[in-house]
């Protein structure tokens, strides 16, 4: 299966920037996958988990607030004003990061159903690194 570049970027930095099998983006108007040799498109992105299928075919979750994406054939940049990598090597730094994920979850002034359906993606990512 071809790969493509994709990076995750906050104003604080890098928080995901390799290769990709695939990634599922929160879009405006609901979740959409993106592959290799996909289309060009630029869009909104709301909150939600971006799930990211890893070269080893391992998926790693991150939380965003809200943001934007550019989609073309071989390279996904994601631009989000927040977002929580889950991941870690350790229970700790699960822990770690679920509970930065809750205070950036809480900081999404859209609340109502977006923080349940993260809270539920939230709570699958963990129990596929445990």
């Amino acid at each position: 299966m071809d790969t493509f570049k994709l990076e995750i970027i906050t104003p604080n930095g890098e928080i995901f920037n390799d290769k990709a099998l695939s990634v599922t983006l929160p879009g405006e108007e609901g979740e959409f996958g993106v592959l290799a040799h996909h289309s060009s498109v630029s869009t909104l992105l709301e909150a939600g988990v971006v799930d990211i299928e890893k070269e080893d075919k391992t998926i790693e979750s991150v939380l965003i607030n809200w943001g934007v994406v550019q989609v073309d054939e071989t390279k996904v940049v994601v631009l989000v004003e927040g977002a929580v990598a889950i991941r870690g090597e350790s229970e700790s730094a699960i822990a770690t990061a679920l509970e930065e994920a809750k205070t950036l979850v809480k900081s999404i002034e859209d609340a109502g159903q977006a923080i349940a359906s993260v809270s539920a993606k939230l709570e699958n990512a963990a129990q596929r690194l445990i």
